[in-house]
């Protein structure tokens, strides 16, 4: 039997390497040798309190996170029509029971029974080879890298977030958190065309970032009023987009007051299990909307087509990586670097 070195969490905030077989393409699936997979914010919070949201590991066993993945296609299993082997590929880590009223209507994100990387009790794939439907497997330009395939997930959550919020051309944003999802919403709505963007957080290194990847202004909101800040620069009027990208109950409540008459609230970051003080007189007054993100759907082609056409520079989000063998330094970084750590990928191969 082939092995493979792949790494698990035992208990909280450790790591281990551990040999377990390397999988079989069964039907209409492809073997991919993953090159890259990303750290998510989901990850740390599994890896560091057990939790995320609603969804708990079970710390009697060994659990695998990693779900942002990619990497090159070894072998095809019968019935796989669409991929051959040397094909690079981005995985997008759910797989949806096809047949519900959700999956039907194309809002496969919400399907009840989805099994997805790395939400328990699924394991992830911090691992060097994994079975995966060849149709949940996408073909990378041969201008785009792995490490690009990889970021494709993040990326298709702020590309869903800047959907919901239906972002026009010329519209103002506010981005309220600078970590990987506020940084790739900060994409998207710049590939929708926003006019000016502010992104507000409390770590400089994450605002320097958004400076980078193209905010108009950054405002460290642990330094100043961020609310008297965004108040100036709309003139009194809020922004046409305000995402919410934390996931905080602080920066949640800060919403109502950040949104412009008739402008939309998109809620990305996902929240504790806790009920939130929330001001609706705000939002009744100013007629605005409110839409929420889970994950993404029908975005995995469009969102390779921008980073492959180079509207997109979704690398740039990267600081920190770190190969298979350190993914415990990886993850010590993530928890307790928030000062330089923005974005780790790990290198699988």
């Amino acid at each position: 039997m082939e092995m493979q070195k792949a790494a698990f969490m035992r208990g909280l905030d450790k790591m281990v390497i551990e040999e377990v077989p390397v999988p079989q393409a069964g039907e209409k699936q492809v073997l991919v040798q993953l090159e890259y997979v990303g750290i998510c914010g989901s990850d740390v919070h599994y890896f560091h309190s057990g939790c995320c949201g609603a969804y708990k590991v079970d710390l009697e066993k060994d659990f695998m996170l990693g779900h942002e993945c990619a990497g090159t296609v070894v072998k095809v299993g019968p019935g796989v029509e669409h991929l051959k082997v040397g094909d690079r590929v981005a995985l997008e880590p759910g797989i949806t029971c096809g047949k519900c009223e959700f999956c039907k209507t194309g809002r496969y994100n919400l399907c009840p029974d989805v099994v997805f990387l790395a939400t328990p009790p699924v394991q992830g794939c911090y691992e060097e080879y994994i079975a995966f439907p060849e149709d949940m497997c996408f073909k990378l330009p041969d201008n785009v890298s792995t490490k690009e395939g990889a970021l494709i997930e993040p990326l298709s959550v702020g590309f869903h977030a800047a959907n919901q919020g239906n972002v026009q051309v010329g519209e103002s944003v506010v981005i309220l958190g600078a970590g990987c999802i506020g940084l790739v919403t900060l994409l998207a709505c710049k590939a929708h065309g926003a006019g000016k963007i502010i992104v507000s957080d409390l770590v400089d290194a994450r605002l320097e970032k958004a400076k980078e990847l193209g905010a108009d202004v950054v405002i460290n909101s642990g330094k100043v009023d961020a609310l008297a800040e965004i108040a100036k620069l709309t003139d009194g009027q809020g922004a046409d987009q305000v995402f919410e990208t934390a996931g905080s109950p602080v920066t949640i409540a800060q919403t109502p007051f950040l949104v412009k008459q008739g402008g939309t609230i998109t809620l990305v970051g996902l929240a504790a299990q806790e009920e939130i003080q929330y001001n609706f007189a705000q939002i009744m007054a100013k007629e605005a909307q409110i839409k929420s993100v889970f994950r993404y759907r029908n975005i995995y082609p469009k969102a390779i087509a921008a980073v492959s056409s180079g509207a997109i520079d979704v690398k740039g989000i990267v600081t920190h990586e770190y190969d298979l063998a350190h993914i415990q330094e990886a993850f010590d970084e993530a928890v307790n670097n928030k000062t330089d750590l923005v974005k780790a990928v790990i290198r699988i191969k």
